[in-house]
């Protein structure tokens, strides 16, 4: 018997599926607001969670990630009664095991929780997990576990594979990772910088060429996809590479053999393909700047690795890490960190990612010398200018609309969900008047996050201009 959890805003909706699923011999129950669905959820062991989407206490998908990094935590069915593709994206990128709409039939419903429930057998009887070469993979948030996860599938065959993220998330990192994780890991990584490459290089470089094969060709040269043979060749910022080389690089892929420039013959490498960019290459292939059969040839499986701002909690982790780093390698004075420094580093959105905030821990350290603790006023100029602006912000209450709260007190005949909406209005309004326009008191009595209610405000026109 599995226990199954119902978090929804709709009483109807909770009843029918708490008779069915302990039909099917399950242990059942609902809850009827997010926050009171989240205290049942995080206090218990739960198998299934059907989430809503929207309720007046917040919005069901900004729950996803709380849920998840609990411990043994729940398979998650987002169900929605409208029709919200952006909404379906966002779910299924954060890992939920299905997206289903609410007029759908009771058989729909019992299908996905039975797919659910196999699947989650199946994770708890699964071989213990593959230990991860991850040497500087530093951190432990639930986006870098899922990355980590992928590493290591990605490492048990030899599919081609393209890593996408923002510039300083680390993509080579991951690459190497999953070389070094597959059976190739004794054979040579080699690595290409596509936008280091001059164009008219570029061939050659990958290719190869024979002596005299054009101006300046003085001796025979092997290129680095023949370097890569039995091992790993990995096209950093492959968005960069010319369309000319990305047709006869097709080739190269599907034979595994390339011709060197000015040579008859063709001569064999067995290499594996990572690549990797910071570019939206569908949105290139779209434009013609990218061809869309190389595309799919490279992408068999996509990685996508997560910004700093988004997985937060590994600051302090990378900065530790990076900090024994330089005492170990360099005889670095070693600095304690401040939890002013600390929150500055939280509060910052980190453009650069890691490879800012590491470059800003070599800068704090410079900066205090000999000092044994680092402080905000360590940080480079650029960084507490963002801060104290943030937090100013954060600060400047938004001017609310004066009108006098008033809750409906006749029914509305013109149906049910109007009258809902002009309820939700009314408590959003008094939310507003009661907290004086400050939206982190108002986040924090309602349970909102600070998106959905300016969503909500702006709904409403409850923003006045300043």
């Amino acid at each position: 018997m599995s226990r199954i959890l119902i978090i929804d805003d709709d009483p109807h909706i909770c009843s029918m599926l708490v008779e069915i699923f302990k039909k099917m011999g399950h242990d059942a129950d609902y809850s009827l607001s997010l926050k009171q669905g989240l205290d049942t959820l995080f206090s218990g062991e739960w198998d299934i969670v059907f989430l809503d989407v929207t309720f007046p206490d917040g919005n069901g998908l900004d729950a996803i990630d709380r849920i998840k990094d609990q411990a043994f935590a729940p398979e998650i069915i987002i169900m929605t009664g409208d029709s919200e593709p952006k909404g379906a994206e966002l779910a299924m990128k954060s890992g939920v095991w299905d997206y289903i709409q609410k007029d759908v039939s009771p058989k729909d419903f019992k299908l996905s929780l039975i797919q659910a429930l196999e699947y989650r057998q199946q994770k708890q009887f699964k071989t213990r997990e593959k230990k991860i070469k991850r040497e500087f993979i530093i951190g432990k948030s639930r986006l870098i576990k899922l990355c980590l996860e992928n590493v290591s599938k990605a490492s048990n065959n030899d599919a081609a594979i393209l890593i996408t993220g923002e510039t300083g998330t680390g993509k080579e990192l991951f690459a190497k990772a999953i070389h070094e994780n597959s059976l190739r890991y004794p054979n040579d990584f080699i690595v290409v910088d596509c936008a280091a490459l001059p164009e008219h290089l570029v061939e050659s470089v990958l290719f190869g060429h024979s002596k005299g094969a054009f101006t300046g060709a003085d001796s025979d040269k092997v290129g680095l996809i023949k370097l890569a043979d039995g091992g790993t060749l990995f096209l950093d910022e492959v968005g960069e590479l010319p369309l000319a080389i990305q047709k006869k690089f097709l080739r190269v892929l599907q034979e595994k053999k390339i011709r060197p420039i000015g040579s008859r013959n063709e001569i064999s490498s067995n290499f594996r393909l990572i690549t990797a960019t910071h570019r939206d290459v569908s949105k290139m292939v779209k434009q013609g700047r990218f061809r869309e059969d190389f595309y799919f040839r490279i992408a068999s499986i996509k990685i996508e690795i997560p910004a700093l701002r988004n997985r937060k909690t590994d600051i302090p982790l990378l900065v530790t890490h990076h900090m024994d780093r330089k005492k170990k390698l360099f005889n670095e004075i070693p600095h304690e960190l401040s939890q002013e420094f600390l929150n500055d580093l939280f509060e910052y959105e980190w453009p650069g990612n890691v490879r800012e905030l590491l470059n800003t821990i070599d800068y704090a350290c410079s900066d205090a010398f000999e000092e044994s603790m680092l402080f905000s006023k360590h940080l480079p100029d650029h960084i507490r200018v963002f801060n104290i602006k943030s937090k100013i912000k954060k600060q400047d209450p938004v001017q609310v609309k004066q009108f006098s709260p008033q809750m409906p007190t006749t029914v509305d005949r013109t149906g049910l969900k109007e009258y809902i909406e002009k309820m939700k209005q009314a408590y959003v309004l008094d939310l507003m008047a009661h907290t004086q326009g400050e939206i982190k008191a108002a986040c924090r009595l309602s349970g909102l996050s600070r998106g959905h209610l300016y969503a909500l405000l702006k709904k409403y026109d409850m923003i006045g201009s300043k």
